[in-house]
């Protein structure tokens, strides 16, 4: 299921016309970067996770062909998508074997902290006292 936003035109002869535009810039960079959904804080010294400038170019063509956007310069639209990317807790950059070790790292930390809540729950719900029948 892609989402996609579209635009109703409505004319007093009862007649209309509709638009369909692109899916909305975070969830292509959601997708991108295998994001189920955005964080809740953004700490912009601890990335989220990264994406190339080609990534944000292929978007920024695929955003620049709404008719909103048409008339910007790719480049503009493409500013536009790094600043989305940024409030998502993406950081733009070319990828190196570092970066690829730390993107691991954090993907690592972030499933262990998963399955600590989890089990953390999981204790809470053994110690409730259950009623005997």
């Amino acid at each position: 299921n892609i989402p996609l936003g579209g635009r109703l035109h409505a004319m007093s002869d009862r007649t209309f016309t509709f638009d369909i535009r692109s899916p909305p810039t975070s969830y292509l960079l959601k997708q991108v970067v295998g994001m189920e959904k955005g964080p809740e804080k953004v700490n912009p010294r601890v990335p989220e996770a990264f994406i190339t400038p080609e990534a944000i170019y292929e978007i920024a063509n695929i955003k620049h062909q709404d008719d909103t956007l048409e008339h910007l310069p790719l480049y503009s639209v493409a500013r536009s998508v790094i600043g989305t990317a940024k409030t998502l807790g993406i950081h733009v950059k070319e990828y190196s074997e570092e970066d690829e070790v730390r993107q691991a790292q954090i993907e690592a930390a972030k499933r262990d902290k998963q399955e600590e809540e989890d089990s953390d729950e999981d204790i809470i719900e053994d110690t409730r006292i259950k009623p005997e029948y």
